[in-house]
């Protein structure tokens, strides 16, 4: 049975008769227009009066698409502001009485209805204010202006927040609006005279929408919204507006914000005020101290309106009571500011919308997405019942007596099932919010006993920055238990607890952080590991705590994309910056830390091997240079023009051009350039191409090295370079060519056996690749490259600090270890004139080449990719060298698990004894090879 006929099935016993008089009015009408009419009038008071005074406009308007319909109306509106305020009010008569039948009716879905309703708001209050401003503007009021700036009501905007902005206008509604106006459109001497004729528009507008007169009103205007309402005017500079939300914007009016939408005026000034204020609403990290400022408002609402009692359905706010609208709204904004700085995909206006985008990206599950969605379908269209019951804005469910007339006006001829049906949502809903915001816990937590020096180091945790704040101080007691609960379960405690004193000394703040572990319990577990291995990794983790975002962004643990998939999703993250260069530096920065602290997790873990974290910390650095490289050329062009010639491309040398990266290694890089004859470059401040490119290679070491807001991406050496330190920073490629060819050093091409285009324009990079190979091609010569690596070898010896070289665990400086196993294998790879990078491929070049025997290239391959897993992982566990004592027994076993050790003590015996073998294996090479050779053309 359709809504329609369960009405005039069971009506109302004393509103038959109104139904009937107001059916009379449309005789001859259709008759599916006259059931319509009947159980309309008869269970509504309100749409039986509209009935009455629209009956002709009905009747003629039946046949047309109720759109078409509502568009006729907008576009009869006059625009003289004396006979818009009367025409406003007739056609928001047309307006609510057209989707009233087409709601009831069921032609239109909830979204449908609530559209219809938002797109007259914004229509009206365009039309209010541009003719006012027009006033205005005729009066001479507005400095500067002319009938041209009524289009753009002379650059004042209307912000349609709340539900209007979000296109779900209810009945009754009220409608909630900023006014702002942008003032670069003015001389600042005639500010206070335009601010003054916009503030009078505001509030002729707000008067013109609102007043009853005998055609009844428009909308109920509020405008207490804007920033500080009680001291500021009604229409405020957007310059003002964004100093304020800079400076002591809350939560809430982050919340308000999601759903703020240009609806009147200059809409294109309204939308850039909006995008100027994304970070204010959307913060660049997870931002879950938002949950606990959105818990302290919903228990101040309850408490101001008294609504904190049990569900009972007489008189329950289904707005604001528990299990309300404003719940499912809360929660929704809730995690929409919590991911939505990371996310832009989460910034949509809509409740609907952004449950079902909220569910897609995996914040919340798909089950309580539908189930808070279809909730709140159902409660907007209850609330749309009542509303159109008397035109009141009321949100309360009637007593026992109303019921019946609702439970009809709803489609239900049963009213006990629908009261049921009411009562399960609201209190679905209430556990299911309740359960978000304040997470019951598990049980107590164990009493954990610490020895005296640890309760020491707990002690003083009060006093640490992070914890200076008394907010702070809340949110870390509710997650203190169970870090020590979980640091007690360590398999040395004092240690765990020792690194984390590390890490929260360190912290300059801790809100954000601590209400991230509040939130995601799993974090602390990952935290408690890392203290308990890592003390490197819990010392960068202090140092960047909002890595630990992406720990629950959703991919942490998916496959490594490749650098290809890792170029573009940095691009697309520089791109969204949209033209700031700083803003772009930064978020470089960011994006590089939380995958350079995935790959230290998931080596951590045992996810990847060494070699596997080698390649994927070099794949990452080549990423950010080729990704960044565009964006420092174009910031740099903007004076100086474009690069002159075909440009320039970035080499990586050393680790990063054999992908052999650590933790913590720095790029070395070369820039050669070609300037295909030109002498200058084109733009407003023109420089010579030796200027331009060195200039251009300087912004590039800039952009990776400079400490910003988000720290530096990395340390960058180019002694690599033709002539050092002594050369330029960047080199024509004639120039490069000539001098690898008749000056370079044979140490010089050694390097180049490394050497890799990692960034710049590929064309150049092939051609230098070509130049490289044909080079290394040419030059091999047994006795010349085996003086030159024992030349460098003693240079290495009498510069190296002889406490690092000492210390037993220390695997790539020194004698039979990687510094000195890759020497040799550059020289091999120079004697054969082999174009491999890695050294695994260099030793086998070499012997094939007859430099090595077979036995000797398969010995110290395998000893340098035992020395290189300690490295790896010596690197990722400590900040400096690697120390047994210090490192505790967490990263010991880390330790033994990659290298393969029985025990630290065997494992050091072995990498001693390797040690001696491989160094005398190396002499053993390079006096056959040169006999008698002394290193002095090196050392000249």
């Amino acid at each position: 049975m359709s809504l329609i006929r369960r009405l005039n099935a069971a009506p109302i016993p004393f509103e038959t008769e109104i139904a009937a008089e107001t059916a009379a009015l449309y005789d001859g009408a259709p008759p599916e227009m006259l059931e319509l009419i009947r159980g309309t009038a008869g269970c509504s008071q309100y749409l039986n009066t509209l009935l009455r005074r629209e009956a002709d406009w009905l009747r003629d308007a039946w046949e047309q698409e109720p759109h078409d319909a509502l568009a006729a109306v907008e576009a009869d509106l006059p625009g003289d502001p004396a006979q818009l305020k009367t025409a406003l009010r007739v056609a928001k008569r047309r307006v609510a009485l057209l989707t009233a039948l087409a709601d009831l009716g069921g032609a239109w879905a909830l979204h449908e209805v609530t559209g219809a309703l938002t797109r007259f708001a914004d229509c009206a209050t365009d039309r209010a204010l541009k003719a006012l401003v027009a006033a205005e503007i005729r009066r001479g009021k507005i400095p500067g202006a002319t009938e041209d700036d009524i289009a753009t009501a002379a650059g004042m905007t209307v912000l349609a927040m709340g539900k209007m902005g979000a296109g779900e206008l209810n009945y009754s509604s009220d409608i909630d609006l900023i006014c702002l106006f942008d003032e670069s459109r003015y001389a600042p001497d005639d500010l206070h005279e335009v601010r003054a004729a916009l503030i009078r528009v505001t509030r002729r507008m707000s008067a013109l929408l609102s007043d009853v007169t005998g055609e009844g009103y428009v909308f109920r205007t509020d405008l207490r919204l804007r920033p500080d309402p009680s001291v500021t005017p009604v229409c405020l500079s957007m310059e003002a507006a964004e100093r304020y939300y800079e400076s002591v914007g809350r939560t809430w009016e982050r919340a308000a914000y999601i759903k703020a939408r240009p609806c009147a005026g200059d809409l294109e000034a309204g939308a850039e005020f909006l995008s100027r204020l994304t970070p204010f609403v959307y913060r660049r990290h997870l931002d879950f101290a938002a949950i606990q400022d959105a818990h302290d408002m919903r228990l101040r609402i309850r408490s101001h309106k008294g609504l904190g009692g049990r569900i009972t359905l007489e008189g329950h706010d289904m707005k604001l009571g528990r299990g309300g609208i404003r719940e499912i709204e809360f929660f929704t904004q809730t995690r929409q500011i919590i991911a939505g700085g990371r996310d832009p995909d989460l910034r949509v206006r809509g409740t609907v919308e952004g449950l079902a985008v909220l569910a897609d990206k995996g914040w919340i599950p798909e089950e309580a997405a539908e189930v808070l969605a279809t909730a709140y379908r159902a409660h907007r269209t209850v609330e749309h019942r009542l509303q159109m019951l008397n035109d009141a804005q009321t949100h309360k469910l009637p007593n026992a007596g109303g019921f019946d007339r609702l439970a009809r006006f709803s489609g239900w001829d049963d009213t006990e099932a629908y009261r049921a049906d009411i009562r399960h949502r609201l209190e679905e809903i209430d556990g299911l919010i309740e359960r978000f915001f304040a997470p019951e816990k598990t049980g107590e937590t164990p009493e954990i006993e610490f020895s005296e020096t640890a309760q020491e180091i707990i002690a003083r945790w009060r006093d640490y920055p992070a914890l200076r704040s008394s907010r702070a101080a809340e949110i870390f007691e509710r997650v203190k238990p169970g870090l020590l609960e979980r640091f007690a379960r360590a398999a040395r405690p004092e240690e765990a607890l020792l690194q984390f004193d590390g890490f929260l000394k360190g912290l300059p703040a801790g809100v954000q952080l601590f209400s991230l572990f509040d939130a995601n319990p799993q974090l602390v577990d990952l935290l408690a590991d890392i203290c308990a291995t890592a003390p490197g990794l819990s010392g960068y983790l202090s140092r960047n705590p909002q890595v630990l975002d992406a720990v629950i962004g959703g991919d942490f643990f998916a496959p490594w994309p490749g650098e290809d998939a890792l170029v573009g999703a940095l691009a697309e993250t520089l791109a969204a910056e949209e033209d700031d260069y700083e803003r772009r530096l930064d978020a470089a920065r960011r994006w590089m830390k939380e995958r350079h602290f995935r790959i230290g997790v998931h080596h951590l873990r045992g996810l990847v091997d060494a070699d596997e974290a080698a390649r994927q910390y070099s794949e990452l650095a080549g990423a950010v240079l080729r990704a960044l490289w565009p964006v420092v050329v174009a910031n740099f062009a903007r004076r100086h023009g474009p690069p002159p010639g075909r440009g320039a491309a970035v080499l990586g040398m050393g680790s990063l051009g054999a992908e052999m990266l650590t933790a913590t290694s720095d790029l070395d890089l070369i820039v050669i350039y070609s300037a295909n004859g030109e002498t200058e470059s084109t733009g407003k401040r023109p420089l010579s191409v030796t200027a331009y490119y060195a200039r251009l290679t300087q912004a590039l070491v800039t952009a990776l090295t400079a400490r910003m807001a988000e720290g530096q991406l990395y340390e960058v050496d180019m002694r690599l370079r033709p002539s050092g330190r002594q050369g330029p920073v960047a080199v024509s490629f004639s120039g490069f060519q000539k001098y690898q060819r008749d000056e370079a050093w044979t140490w010089e091409h050694m390097a180049l056996t490394r050497a890799r285009p990692v960034a710049g324009e590929p064309g150049l990079g092939d051609e230098i690749e070509s130049f490289r190979r044909a080079l290394l091609a040419e030059t091999g010569d047994a006795a010349t490259a085996a003086r030159e690596t024992r030349a460098m070898r003693e240079r290495i010896a009498k510069a190296a600090d002889p406490a690092r070289l000492r210390n037993p665990w220390e695997a790539k400086l020194g004698r039979g270890r990687i510094q000195d196993i890759e020497l040799i294998s550059q020289a091999a790879a120079l004697v054969a004139g082999a174009a491999d990078r890695a050294p695994d491929a260099q030793l086998a070049a070499g012997a094939a080449a007859g430099f090595l025997t077979g036995d000797e290239a398969a010995a110290l391959t395998d000893r340098h990719r035992a020395l290189r897993r300690l490295n790896q992982c010596g690197r990722l566990l400590m900040e400096k060298p690697l120390d047994m004592e210090e490192l505790g027994e967490g990263g010991r076993t880390f330790l033994l698990r990659e290298t393969g050790g029985a025990d630290v003590e065997s494992l050091a015996d072995d990498l001693e004894s390797h040690r001696c073998r491989t160094e005398e294996m190396i002499d053993g090479i390079l006096a056959r090879s040169a006999p008698g050779g002394d290193g002095d053309e090196a050392e000249a």
